[in-house]
């Protein structure tokens, strides 16, 4: 890795909002992004024109940007940024308005990620994704990201002996996790033989392995500890975060990501390793692409993620790895780019003990990890952050 950055302390990040998430909406990416600003302000007690900086990422939004909400909302802010990174978008909004508030450029950033899906959009999104998506797949009759992560799923298992029932592992935690918390799609849990019995979508995923598209939102402020302090708002930390992209571009099939080049520098910078999280939400569109988060952090060797999951419980109230403890996208839902914010979201009210069902005891270290951005067969983007519980004393 190249230099070091520089650390992210006396920022805090506070005020985590979930706009419940629907199947279908006739509402727009607008009224899903307003309704998280308003949450915001009636959670921080803040008037709107006290936020001078707003990064949001959407992509039903479109042909809209930042720049349109601050007219939509009525606000006059400073500082703006629309962060076109799907999974990863989260991660990086945190990073760029934490440099923001360092910087003086910024004193109170709304970072919120929301879209709307109905029968319509998600056909239009596929349709219009990327030019990768538009030359290169559209052309040989493939559309959408299950194809391409059947192939990287299928890699992963010859490669390295998975099974599905391995993948059934972590679905049917998730689903749990997700019942705990009042945020499943699902009306049931999933059981093994649910999920094994399930019907196939591009072999060798079946439903359970696909997440479901549908609308809501996800937010968070961040402010300087100080000022959240004199607001008397509970608080969460960043003791190191990374980004990288395009990682291992010779790789045919994508079976690593950018986290296993800087997972080093980010448990270095933080003073820590693996075995000091006590929480861990990774991004989730497909249960194969938590494995390689798994490893790539440093939580068991490449390929080992299957006997990690045979031999931890990834459950929000186990002996184990609490791990996507709102039951991430696979039980609650995506939310478009809402779901490259749910994880962060998640560790922020884990931390701060803000209104949870199924809060994780003892949860002061919280390692989130995003990833974004499909085209044939990887995705661009990996990012990872460890955030702790700040000291409101």
């Amino acid at each position: 890795m190249s230099k070091k950055p520089n650390s992210y302390e006396g920022v805090a990040l506070v005020s985590p909002v979930s706009i419940p998430y629907q199947r279908q909406s006739d509402k727009q990416a607008e009224w899903f992004i307003g309704s998280v600003l308003a949450g915001l302000l009636k959670d921080s007690g803040l008037d709107k024109h006290d936020i001078d900086g707003i990064a949001v990422s959407s992509f039903t939004l479109a042909p809209d940007t930042a720049v349109s909400l601050t007219n939509y909302f009525s606000m006059t802010p400073r500082w703006l940024e629309t962060i076109p990174l799907g999974g990863a978008s989260g991660v990086v909004a945190m990073r760029r308005a934490a440099r923001a508030i360092q910087a003086g450029d910024a004193e109170v950033v709304a970072c919120i990620g929301g879209d709307t899906a109905n029968a319509e959009s998600f056909g239009r999104l596929i349709d219009n994704f990327s030019g990768f998506s538009t030359n290169a797949v559209h052309p040989y009759g493939a559309g959408g990201p299950n194809t391409v992560f059947s192939m990287i799923t299928r890699n992963y298992m010859e490669q390295f002996g998975a099974s599905r029932e391995d993948f059934g592992r972590i679905c049917i935690s998730q689903r749990d996790n997700a019942i705990a918390a009042s945020r499943s799609l699902f009306n049931k849990p999933l059981s093994m033989d649910d999920y094994i019995d399930a019907r196939v979508i591009a072999e060798p995923l079946h439903l359970f392995d696909c997440v479901m598209p549908c609308a809501g939102a996800e937010g968070f402020l961040m402010m300087s500890v100080d000022r959240a302090k004199s607001l008397g708002l509970p608080f969460a930390k960043i003791l190191a975060s990374e980004e990288l992209y395009n990682a291992y571009p010779e790789d045919d099939i994508h079976f690593r990501g950018g986290w296993q080049i800087f997972s080093e520098d980010l448990y270095s910078a933080a003073g820590l390793g693996p075995e000091d999280i006590n929480l861990l939400q990774t991004y989730d569109d497909y249960p194969v692409i938590v494995m390689l988060q798994l490893e790539d952090l440093g939580f068991c060797k490449k390929g080992e993620a299957a006997d990690f999951i045979r031999n931890t419980s990834l459950n929000w109230n186990g002996d184990g790895l609490p791990h996507n403890t709102c039951g991430g996208q696979l039980s609650a839902g995506q939310a478009g780019a809402a779901g490259g914010f749910i994880g962060l979201v998640e560790s922020i009210k884990q931390l701060t003990r803000t209104g949870l069902k199924n809060a994780v005891s003892e949860a002061n270290i919280a390692l989130v990890s995003g990833y974004g951005m499909v085209i044939y067969d990887r995705c661009l983007s990996s990012n990872a952050a460890i955030l702790s519980r700040g000291d409101n004393d």
